[in-house]
């Protein structure tokens, strides 16, 4: 939230395209900006800070309405799917994690082409087996899904490491150190080369949000 208060920080690691969940609507910072949300204060915004051109997909679904498809053209040619999964106070299958396995299943054609997957999936493996409600999938399927297609999580490919046993947390749950979890993610094709892999650090952002920023680096000759 308040991401105006926080924009020359992301701008200063001089970033093609930005996935924001919980983003504000104050206004355009570049002419190649997409948000969606029913609060100003909170929705979800997608920014393009080079020559990629993003656009809506019109095969978005509104009944997943903060996971995104976007078709980004420019140097290179792929889909997106901008991801900030939320409760679901009338179907509490589709909470969370469950919706974007709904989601996934649902844009399964784009899982044939060049796709990157990234956000906030509010989720981490340590949950599936004990989650408070039933859910229509869990990471773990997600994970099967996706791996059948060479989908793979660009932190666990770069890092080496399992799920649910990630030792660098995106999320300290309201700025707290001490309630650290690993729940953002960017799954990429096996079109894209993965170059770098970093996450914020707890002294540089906690004090701008509870959640790391997750950058990640392709190279651009990767197709």
């Amino acid at each position: 939230m308040a991401f105006r208060n926080k924009l020359n920080y992301v701008q200063g690691f001089n970033p093609d395209i930005v996935v924001v969940p919980e983003c504000e609507n104050f206004g355009k910072q570049t002419t190649k900006c997409i948000w969606f949300g029913e609060n100003r204060s909170k929705g979800i915004g997608i920014f393009s800070y080079s020559d990629f051109e993003i656009e809506l997909s019109p095969d978005y679904n509104a009944s997943f309405k903060y996971i995104i498809p976007l078709i980004v053209k420019g140097p290179t040619n792929f889909n997106l799917l901008a991801v900030w999964a939320m409760n679901d106070s009338i179907d509490i299958r589709k909470r969370y994690i469950g919706q974007v396995w709904l989601a996934i299943n649902y844009y399964k054609e784009l899982l044939e082409g060049p796709l990157i997957i990234i956000g906030d999936f509010n989720w981490n493996k340590i949950w599936d087996a004990k989650p408070k409600y039933p859910l229509y999938g869990n990471l773990i399927d997600v994970i099967e899904i996706l791996k059948d297609k060479e989908i793979k999580s660009a932190y666990h490919s770069f890092y080496e490491e399992e799920f649910g046993k990630e030792t660098r947390p995106t999320l300290f749950m309201h700025h707290n150190k001490n309630k650290s979890y690993h729940v953002d993610y960017c799954f990429a094709s096996k079109n894209f080369k993965l170059e770098n892999v970093e996450i914020g650090e707890y002294s540089d952002w906690a004090k701008k949000s509870d959640h790391m920023p997750l950058m990640i680096t392709f190279n651009e000759r990767q197709f």
